[in-house]
């Protein structure tokens, strides 16, 4: 009856560690195989291995408090004895119970907390409930008769220990340990007076009789499984020694490691993540889209001009729009439909290298600064002298010519919006056209060689001769002969 109130007293007591535990995988079921050894009036069978083998069966439950203690509840049951001789020996059965503590040197300051062999130190406290092995009683021998009497009872048991563990796995691991079990009763062995009365337990009749109390030996070799779910603070499936990110969100989708799935590997969980598909490499934001660093709409990684002022419309490429093609966007261009391959400036106008307002492509004159209504040319003042006189048949200005060509150059040197003149000879037809042409031209020039020394610039003359060409008068007359004969000056300005 005793040892069924003991029982489920541990029952009860191993129930309640169950129910206690909150953190990670703490509660870990050790099973073993046990050899008992005795220490007593028959002898000491203490790591005595030539001894005859006392086999128990043990079950125990470990609860981890930190990294330096477990604690736990051990219960053993089986038989005892010891063997001196065919005619002196004993043999019992013997359950045990104890809660015990041991200390654990992988506690982060002997050995790494994470090593996989745990040396440890053992101390306990408990009962031990002894009776008659029922094979003796099978034999058929008077169990008031020696060696068949083994004293009933219950005795204070104090373990002390060491052993060794190694975690196989995260759940199982191998160990070893041995136990020596001190008790408060030196009467649990045989008793050998022959006599019946347990009066006589204790007596000095064994030859081999020593004081002090019966110590029972274990070798234990066992299997501890971790059970119990993991501590899961953010209730995400993974347990927090393994966790990355313990407080992820209530039902949010986790990996492995317990954290967010982050499908496009941006950095910004999917349940975060407004962009779920930026391709891989891609910089994000906090909203897990593919920066944007100027608004435009177009990421960075295909805007090709990624510093757009803000509210300028661009096109696909993230770039301003440039209607005409021109090369300045719409927003810079004061010019937006210049035609096309039309060359432009800094403004997105064309070109317009005289700057007279007309521009280069439909200037005729690009380098000489003109009029619109002469197509960029300037416009050209036109005047005949014919009072400009030249000796017959000759190139040489006469005396009578120089008051005009005078009044011509003060003209041409006080007006400084002149840019170039053009001094054209003329000639009657009398004469060889070859010859009237030469001599159109050399009087032209005589022309141009007085103004020079007058201080005109030679580079602003340009000489021409036509000969007899464009008659302004009859050549059949000396009236009309004579204006035919003349100089016609071209001012352009």
């Amino acid at each position: 009856m005793k040892n069924k109130s003991l029982l489920l007293m541990a029952f009860f007591i191993a129930t309640q560690l169950i129910n206690a535990q909150t953190a990670d995988i703490k509660l870990g079921i050790d099973l073993g195989v046990i050899k008992n050894e005795y220490n007593g009036d028959y002898g000491n069978g203490i790591f005595n291995f030539k001894q005859q083998m006392y086999p128990s069966v043990g079950v125990a439950l470990g609860y981890y408090l930190n990294p330096s203690f477990n604690v736990g509840l051990r219960s053993d049951f089986g038989d005892y004895g010891y063997r001196e001789n065919n005619v002196n020996y004993f043999r019992g059965r013997k359950t045990d119970v104890s809660l015990y503590t041991q200390y654990k040197f992988n506690n982060g300051y002997i050995l790494n907390k994470d090593s996989r062999l745990t040396p440890f130190l053992t101390i306990g406290l408990g009962i031990a409930a002894y009776g008659i092995n029922s094979d003796l009683d099978k034999s058929g021998s008077d169990p008031t008769i020696d060696p068949t009497i083994i004293t009933k009872g219950m005795d204070i048991i104090l373990p002390v220990g060491a052993g060794l563990k190694y975690q196989i796995s995260e759940r199982v691991a191998v160990q070893y340990q041995y136990l020596y079990n001190f008790t408060n009763s030196d009467v649990r062995d045989q008793n050998r007076s022959g006599g019946v009365d347990n009066t006589v337990f204790g007596t000095q009749s064994h030859p081999a009789y020593k004081s002090g109390n019966d110590v029972f030996g274990q070798h234990i070799f066992s299997i501890v499984l971790n059970i119990g779910k993991h501590t899961d603070t953010d209730k995400d499936g993974v347990g927090d020694k393994w966790d990355k990110c313990p407080m992820t969100p209530r039902n949010v989708k986790v990996d492995a490691d317990g954290c967010p799935i982050d499908t496009d590997k941006d950095g910004v969980a999917d349940y975060l993540d407004q962009c779920q598909d930026t391709p891989a490499g891609v910089l994000v934001d906090v909203k897990g889209c593919p920066v944007d660093a100027d608004s435009d709409g177009v990421p960075d990684y295909l805007d090709k001009c990624a510093a757009t002022p803000a509210g300028v419309k661009v096109d696909a490429a993230g770039c301003p729009f440039d209607t005409d093609g021109d090369g300045i966007a719409d927003y810079l261009d004061k010019c937006p439909d210049t035609p096309k391959d039309v060359k432009v400036d800094a403004n997105g106008c064309a070109v317009d290298t005289d700057g007279d307002g007309v521009a280069d492509y439909l200037d005729k004159c690009p380098d000489v600064a003109g009029t619109a209504a002469n197509n960029g040319c300037p416009e050209e003042a036109s005047q005949i002298f014919q009072n400009i006189q030249f000796e017959f048949a000759s190139e040489r200005l006469t005396r009578d010519s120089y008051p005009t060509l005078d009044q011509i150059a003060v003209t041409l040197k006080s007006d400084p919006s002149t840019v170039r003149i053009s001094v054209a000879g003329y000639t009657d037809y009398i004469g060889s056209n070859e010859y009237n042409l030469k001599l159109s031209v050399k009087r032209a020039n005589s022309v141009k060689v007085y103004l020079i020394r007058k201080h005109v610039p030679a580079a602003s003359i340009i000489i021409t001769g036509y000969g007899e060409e464009d008659p302004i008068a009859p050549n059949e007359t000396v009236e009309g002969r004579q204006k035919n004969r003349r100089v016609e000056f071209k001012i352009t300005k």
